[in-house]
């Protein structure tokens, strides 16, 4: 009677540790790189700095026209404002005066 001996492989003992650690990179990796993950928290604080920036700035403009608003709107309207209004309406100014027109909301 013949017998058949079979050799026993040591590639069945490397499947689990290789599952393993192919699973464990995998999240690894988008715990660090995905789009909540640790890296990502920088790029957020970075852009919730800048929108506050510009939230700042907003607020600045808008203080701003809401002063020049409070002008027409208390019933009295000043006399620069009655002028400057005049002359932009009439498009008039006289000969020895300089006119520089800006648009309102901008900082310049």
């Amino acid at each position: 009677m013949w017998t058949r001996h079979h050799k026993r492989r040591n590639t069945g003992r490397l499947i689990v540790p290789a599952i393993t650690i192919v699973v464990l990179s995998y999240f690894s990796f988008h715990a660090y790189r995905g789009d909540y993950g640790l890296n990502a928290k920088g790029h957020l604080e970075e852009r919730v700095a800048e929108l506050e920036q510009e939230l700042d700035g907003l607020r600045k403009t808008r203080g701003k026209l809401e002063e020049r608003l409070a002008l027409l709107n208390d019933g009295s309207m000043e006399r620069d404002m009655l002028d400057e209004q005049a002359r932009r309406t009439l498009n008039f100014a006289q000969e020895n005066e300089i006119v520089i027109f800006r648009r309102l909301g901008t900082t310049n």
